[in-house]
């Protein structure tokens, strides 16, 4: 235990560490265009404001705003869907001229949440008094809340579905080890639980982001009509079936081992062969013989047939439970197939297929290596893996790694798409991260299975000789009984160190029992204490004969350590995958660029211009990019919009923002320019004046904190 100990740490730093970088979570659809556009100044208000976004996206009265220049609602509240992936609000007639704030808050089709904001003018910019939320929805303590379950999840499924398969196909034995099923059992109660906090916080999560609200009923009804509902629904469905495998498995298996290990006690060779001499003596005659030899054979082909009876119940259980908890496993890797990533974009119906095979392999691979540790570590002497369990393991985890292999090289090209994607974007940098992993997982798999082939072709000498000493250890920790006996089997000295324990005074268990008897009344509280650290010290030999046992193989020895360096960086790699299902894919960010970059493209074309600059002011949280707008870009006035954006593309709330140009071939400026903050990361100046046409130099300086700012700048041709 204290070898796994580690392993427990580093699952639940490695949690920490990544699932609070996971928050608040990346939308998995991005907002591709807007009517009126965003930044845009149209002469009279519109009878609507349609959103278009990247995929389809659930949306509901309410999900889209529209905040007039004084704050107040402008919208009729219903959404309808105008096809394809475009959505639009009806607007009230009667409104004023000014910038209006357009806010968003929707859940894209592979079950993630997704909230933007924008503005657009009519008539010409002003002020505005709308205040967008600053933290974004998905995040908080109810967004880390639903990672750590996401994680959760997917760690019980692996355990759950990897343990049972690795007890059916590859130990079956190991049905009744008890640290086996307490660890399959733990994966069933982790999913489970895990699926009820996800259905319980999913309300909140897509929602207002309070913790209070995790206990709505009206949220909950709301959330069971979604995708992503019904697929946990589905989920606890499937645990309920799944628990009832898991009795049938361990019961059966168990049952049926206990029953061939009761058989297969035989009596004590004197007492059998005691037995076999009388029963000759008894025979009358050659007839006697004749019959006694008639009944022996007849007796061998009864054992024969039960053993042939015995091995086909088992074929047929074990077929039977194959079938079962293939179907069982299938529905919960469905479960998230139907719901997330594989569920969205091109080609579903070959991904989702795909997606549940990928699931199913890694439950496989990464399950039972978690099973094998427990079985390395945990499993008593006497019910010690096979070696020819871990042979069918390793080919198991093989085939696994072929599956993931090639179903992973699919769903990366599904979800990347490029190779700028690959390395450009979060989701990409962390499939780089994730294949590294992996790549290194197999390489430490690749160790385990060279300890394997040492371990097959070990002699078992050590385990038999460390057998060998369970009889002298037994006779030594009953006080001398095995001595007293003149060399009597182990259970004679087990059953003479059972009574030293309940501090009998019979006859033959050692001094202990003489001691008892000679001193006549001795008090109870003593004799509780003296059975208590008689009880203690053969615990402490029982351990330290196991560890011996365990140690006395080397193959096995190095097969342990390998298998626990496998499971280390198998936790660190389901965390990353978990983030990993949180990330917008590479192919939806590059969707998302092209289209703004032809927007961009839209306006430079009417003449409008557009500059991108990025700044990095020194300080913490100090990194951005400056979006810079002028309308019509030409000698006179001109309508100048800037937008701050975080790295991800996020607005970025700075305190200040300063414009400056100059034309210095006429030497002509620095001429500054101070726009009006419109909301967070937007902000707007009208009537710009620019004298003269040529090759202006436009500089921005964005302020972070009260100390840390930086100016930045780009030519551009204006005129």
């Amino acid at each position: 235990m204290s070898r796994l100990r580690p392993l427990l740490l580093l699952l639940f730093a490695t949690v920490g560490a990544l699932l609070a970088g996971a928050v608040p979570v990346s939308a998995h659809a991005a907002l591709t265009g807007s009517d009126p556009q965003q930044g845009s100044v149209v002469q009279e208000a519109p009878d609507q404001v349609s959103l278009t976004f990247s995929e389809k996206v659930a949306m509901s009265d309410g999900s889209v705003r529209v905040y007039d220049p004084k704050g107040k609602e402008a919208d009729t509240g219903e959404v309808t869907d105008l096809g394809g992936n475009s959505y639009a609000v009806g607007l009230h007639s009667g409104l004023p001229d000014g910038t209006f704030t357009v806010t968003y808050q929707v859940v894209s089709a592979d079950s993630h949440p997704v909230s933007g904001a924008f503005t657009f003018s009519v008539g010409a910019p002003s002020k505005t008094t709308v205040a967008v939320p600053e933290q974004e929805v998905g995040g908080g303590v109810v967004g880390g809340l639903y990672g750590f379950a996401r994680y959760l999840s997917y760690a019980g499924f692996i355990l759950l579905v990897g343990g049972a398969a690795f007890v059916l196909a590859c130990w079956q034995r190991g049905a009744g080890v008890r640290p086996v099923q307490r660890l399959v059992v733990s994966g069933w109660l982790a999913l489970t639980t895990a699926t009820l906090a996800m259905l319980l916080l999913r309300g909140s999560y897509t929602g207002s982001g309070k913790l209070g609200d995790v206990f709505d009923l009206d949220l909950l009804g709301q959330v069971l009509q979604t995708k992503t509902g019904a697929a946990l629904v589905s989920r606890l469905l499937l645990l309920a079936a799944a628990a009832l495998f898991i009795a049938v498995l361990f019961g059966a298996f168990a049952r049926r081992d206990e029953e061939v290990e009761n058989d297969g006690e035989a009596e004590d060779p004197a007492k059998a062969e005691e037995k076999e001499i009388e029963g000759v003596d008894e025979v009358d005659g050659i007839d006697g013989i004749d019959e006694l030899e008639g009944d022996t054979v007849e007796s061998v082909e009864d054992g024969e047939e039960d053993e042939d009876d015995d091995d086909s119940l088992r074929r047929d259980l074990t077929f039977g439970l194959a079938i079962g908890g293939g179907v069982v496993a299938a529905g919960l890797a469905a479960s998230w197939a139907m719901a997330e990533h594989a569920s969205t974009g091109i080609q579903t119906g070959i991904s989702m297929p795909l997606d549940v095979l990928h699931l199913l392999a890694v439950a496989a691979w990464l399950g039972g290596l978690a099973t094998l540790l427990v079985a390395l570590f945990r499993a008593p002497v006497e019910a010690q893996i096979e070696t020819v369990a871990v042979r069918r393991f390793s080919r198991v985890a093989f085939g696994s790694v072929l599956v993931l292999t090639a179903t992973g090289i699919y769903q990366s090209w599904r979800q990347v798409g490029t190779w700028s994607a690959l390395t450009g974007t979060s989701y990409g940098q962390l499939l780089l991260v994730k294949i590294g992993l992996v790549a290194l997982l197999v390489g430490i798999a690749w160790i385990s299975r060279r300890w394997t082939s040492q371990l097959a072709e070990a002699p078992a000498e050590a385990e038999a000789e460390a057998a060998v000493e369970k009889v002298p250890a037994a006779a030594h920790a009953s006080g001398g009984s095995g001595q007293a006996t003149g060399g009597a089997p182990a259970r004679v000295a087990k059953e003479g160190s059972t009574k030293v324990a309940e501090g009998g005074s019979a006859s033959g268990v050692g001094s202990g029992s003489a001691r008892g008897a000679g001193e006549g009344s001795e008090p109870t509280a003593e004799r509780s204490e003296r059975a208590a650290q008689l009880a203690r010290q053969q615990a402490a030999m029982t351990t330290a004969r196991e560890k011996r046992m365990r140690n006395a193989d080397p193959g096995r020895t190095g097969l342990r350590r390998s298998v626990l360096a496998e499971a280390g960086v198998a936790v660190v790699l389901l965390a990353v995958t978990t983030v990993l299902t949180a990330t917008e894919p590479g192919r939806t960010v590059e969707e998302a660029k092209a289209a703004n970059a032809a927007l961009t493209q839209e306006a430079e074309q009417s003449g409008a211009l557009a500059l991108d600059m990025s700044f990095d002011t020194g300080g913490k949280d100090g990194q951005g990019v400056a979006r810079l707008e002028i309308d019509p870009a030409r000698v006179g006035a001109n309508e100048m919009h800037v937008y701050v954006q975080r790295p991800d593309g996020k607005p970025f709330d700075v305190p200040e923002v300063k414009v400056a140009f100059t034309l210095e071939a006429k030497k002509i400026g620095p001429l500054p320019v101070v726009p009006d903050r419109v909301t967070a990361g937007h902000w707007t100046a009208n009537g710009v004046q620019l004298p003269m046409a040529g090759d202006w130099k436009i500089e921005i300086t964005v302020r972070t904190s009260e100390i840390d700012q930086v100016t930045v700048s780009k030519n551009a041709k204006i005129g």
